[in-house]
């Protein structure tokens, strides 16, 4: 017997030892494969960008995974004590493998087989890590077995504060949020440190499953597992239950933020800085490198543009009539719904889609398109409106885009039961609607298109930027993307390249009929004025004030169209324009943020500018690894203030041409808004100077021009090139836009005049024929001449003068000014 029990006991210790071993080599075999876990000391997580204004608001974020990456010093104690009652309460006190924890869940799983249900696991936190970093989601028991030797391995390498740090940050919480930070953010808009504890008991319920707790789809389900959270911190000692039951009583109210832009108005902004971080640092980095990019966009100016671009588009629209209805449906059914379903552009507002619902002889009442909670429930489903006979009047019928037919008398003129329409709101007239229904006026969107940019002349900041009516309509960008002929607005730098050349403003050239051959086959070229009048020699400023076409070819034939080309490449308008003159009268291609960052660099006295949307971009760690101003400034560290003057920055900017020439060519502009072609612009009350442009058959019309601090340019012109109309030109389309846009910029700025630079004399001169002007005299101005080219008697001459007032009434003795060209040429 003894011998037996001793066989026994010796095959016993075998049987122990050949188990002992081959758990041994097992977990040997498995170790050798093991992924290596000092990869998490240098983990950088992918974390989103975020773009900002000029004045610090968010504009933007690129992610693929919206995280943001927060320290575990920086995550309140009350949500680290909800993740830990929820995942891992023994966390601080396992080494990586909780086994209380698995014989915990081995008896729990085994009446869970038996009723059918979803087995339990027992991950730790730390197992949570090495399975999210270093291993993959496979359900498999070798998986298991190496995710237990990885949470060994990482317990013994790294704190436990740095454990959960990781943790933290890395887990899915659903609706896009990666870590506890963006959950924060993205479900309630808070930082994590303004969080309610109800609020840190529902993030903490959303590891093991985020869509069978949703907050809108499984609200029930996620109120009693945020509850059963907040049990468990009680039960653990973490809260008192007094706590406990206070959070459990919060209202339940995710009120998630949306995603990325957080002002419709900068979505053709945002995205030229998209591309342009794409280009500088590839997408990884753009999507998933954490970078902070602040922008140069001022948001209060980037809404003004839009809303003064979209009110300029739609008066045009309006006089060219109405083209139907936005779609028809059945009315007396569920037309809420109906309405919801139609795709339609959402960035519109205050604009909104409608449905006719009943049309009477004095107006129409309209079902308006609900909005939809997070949910994609209905607000105020069934909301109605009132569209008055006086808010659709202008709607007459169009055809070849011109209003044709009988005015509008009576509603029923112009709207029918059933049709889908577009409304905005206005102030209500009396006795027309209901008391409870708001007032609407029909629109419709325009076909025209536009664009408009403003740039800080001295800097090349691009303050705002809108490149087209809707975003969401179209994502082509009219201010970088589209190609377009800047007409008029292009004879500036004509007219500076002959001032380089010897011209003053006021030489004369001749304006009278030109004719040129083209070649071999080709018919003669007979450039017109636009009103198909020629006027004889005129000064220089009056061509241009008037925008003389034929002056402008004449004096472009005079100094050599290789000039004219290379002053547009020196400017940044093009690259490589043909040395034809027609290109004099703008019929090459650019767009309208190279012209106006051209005019910009007309007004800041010459210097060289580069059009820039990017002020400085940071990494993850809030280093700066690019920076728009490049200039040095060691005065600027200053530790303290002790009566020195203030540093001095050095200007790096080149010239593109003499700043004289700039400040004449500047004067010449500023003639064009007080007697030219832009003098619909003057009532703004402030200096202001610009050039209007527009193409054959008024395909294209521009108004580019600029303040002493501020360049402004407008295009508007159809995607697909075609006539405008007759009158539809640069003057009457585009300038009034830059005129509102100006008139509110500048309603608390002070009437700064334009800056002279040395070498400069203003003499009174007639403001037609450039002659001096005599004693008395009207109608004369202050004409810009670089020193030297200047009538010679003293009593004419105002050296050092800084008046920008060009068209007050002077007096003087005559004397006639040379004509330093006439710029004849050509066939006659």
């Amino acid at each position: 017997m003894m011998r037996i029990l001793a066989y026994l006991g010796v095959a016993g210790v075998v049987l122990v030892a050949g188990a002992a071993l081959g758990v041994a080599f097992l977990l040997w075999s498995y170790s050798r494969d093991l992924p290596p876990h000092d990869q998490l000391a240098h983990y950088e997580p992918p974390v989103m960008t975020r773009v900002h204004a000029g004045d610090g608001r968010l504009i933007a974020e690129f992610a693929r995974e919206r995280r943001l990456y927060v320290p575990i010093s920086a995550i309140p104690k009350d949500l680290i004590n909800a993740f830990l009652s929820a995942e891992d309460k023994n966390f601080y006190d396992h080494e990586g493998v909780d086994l209380v924890g698995i014989m915990r869940a081995v008896i729990a799983n085994i009446q869970n087989v038996i009723n059918d249900r979803r087995l339990e696991g027992a991950s730790t936190i730390t197992q949570q890590v090495a399975k999210n970093f270093l291993l993959t989601n496979e359900v498999s028991f070798e998986r298991k077995i190496k995710e237990a030797l990885l949470a060994r391995r990482i317990e013994q390498a790294y704190s436990k504060d740095r454990i959960l740090e990781l943790y933290l940050n890395e887990i899915y919480l659903g609706m896009g949020s990666y870590g506890v930070a963006a959950a924060a953010l993205n479900f309630y808009g808070k930082s994590l440190d303004e969080l309610t504890l109800g609020e840190m008991a529902y993030l903490a319920a959303l590891p093991k499953a985020p869509n069978n707790y949703h907050p809108f789809r499984q609200r029930e389900r996620a109120v009693a597992r945020r509850n059963w959270v907040l049990s468990r911190m009680s039960d653990n000692g973490f809260i008192t239950p007094f706590e406990a039951s206070v959070a459990r009583a919060e209202p339940f109210n995710v009120t998630p933020r949306t995603g990325g832009t957080q002002i419709v108005e900068t979505q053709f902004f945002v995205e030229e800085v998209r591309r342009q971080t794409i280009s500088m640092y590839g997408e990884d980095q753009t999507y998933d490198g954490g970078l902070s990019i602040r922008t140069t966009l001022d948001t209060s100016l980037q809404a003004l543009i839009r809303r003064e671009l979209r009110d300029g588009l739609v008066a045009y629209d309006q006089r060219h009539g109405w083209r139907g209805p936005h779609a028809r449906l059945d009315s007396t059914g569920d037309w809420p719904t109906a309405l919801v379903a139609l795709d339609t552009a959402r960035d519109l507002a205050p604009w909104r889609v409608a449905v006719v619902l009943e049309v009477t002889n004095d107006g129409a009442t309209i079902g308006l398109r609900p909005d939809l909670d997070e949910a994609g429930n209905m607000i105020n489903p069934g909301e109605t409106g009132y569209v008055p006979l006086s808010e659709m009047t202008w709607a007459r019928d169009s055809k070849d885009n011109r209003k044709v037919g009988p005015e509008i008398t009576k509603a029923g003129d112009r709207l029918a039961v059933g049709d889908v329409i577009w409304v905005a709101p206005v102030a209500a007239e009396d006795g027309q609607g209901s008391a409870a229904q708001g007032q609407y006026a029909l629109r419709q969107i325009p076909e025209v298109n536009g664009a408009v940019v403003a740039i800080d002349p001295h800097t090349g900041r691009v303050r705002a930027l809108v490149g087209g009516f809707s975003y969401q309509l179209s994502e082509f960008n009219r201010a970088t993307q589209a190609l377009r002929q800047p007409g008029s607005s292009f004879k500036p730098f004509v007219y500076a390249a002959a001032l380089d050349s010897g011209y003053t403003p006021s030489s004369l050239v001749l304006d009278a009929p030109f004719v040129i051959e083209q070649g071999p086959g080709l018919a003669l070229w007979k450039p017109e004025n636009y009103s198909r009048t020629f006027y004889g020699p005129s000064t220089l400023r009056l061509g241009l004030e008037k925008s003389r076409n034929v002056m402008t070819v004449r004096l472009a034939q005079a100094i050599g169209m290789d000039k004219v080309s290379a002053y547009a490449r020196r400017f940044g308008i093009m690259d490589d324009m043909m040395p034809v003159l027609a290109m004099s009268l703008g019929a090459g291609e650019t767009t309208l943020l190279k012209m106006t960052n051209a005019y910009a660099m007309l007004v800041n006295g010459g210097k060289k500018i580069e059009p820039v949307l990017i002020d400085r971009v940071q990494d993850r760690y809030g280093r700066t690894v690019f920076r728009h101003d490049v200039r040095e400034c060691a005065a600027c560290a200053a530790d303290e203030w002790t009566g020195q003057a203030a540093p001095e920055i050095s200007d790096t900017r080149e010239n593109v041409i003499d700043p004289r020439t700039a400040y004449q060519v500047v004067s010449m502009l500023k003639g064009v808004v007080d007697r030219g072609t832009g003098r619909t612009i003057a009532s703004v009350g402030k200096p202001l100077a610009g050039k209007t442009g527009t193409t054959n058959r008024e395909q294209d019309a521009w108004f580019v021009g600029f303040s002493p601090d501020l360049a402004l340019g407008v295009f508007i012109g159809f995607d697909d090139p075609k006539p405008m109309g007759r009158g539809e030109t640069g003057g009457g389309l585009a300038a009034p836009v830059f005129r509102d846009v100006m008139k509110d910029a500048l309603a608390d700025q002070p009437a700064l005049p334009f800056r002279m630079p040395p070498g400069v004399t203003l003499v009174r001169v007639d403001a037609k024929t450039g002659l001096v002007a005599a004693p008395g005299s009207e109608g004369t101005i202050l004409e810009a001449f670089k020193a030297g080219t200047e009538p010679r008697a003293p009593s004419q001459v105002l050296r050092g003068t800084t008046t920008d007032d060009f068209s007050q009434d002077v007096s003087g003795p005559v004397r006639p000014v040379p004509s330093l060209g006439t710029g004849t040429g050509g066939l006659y």
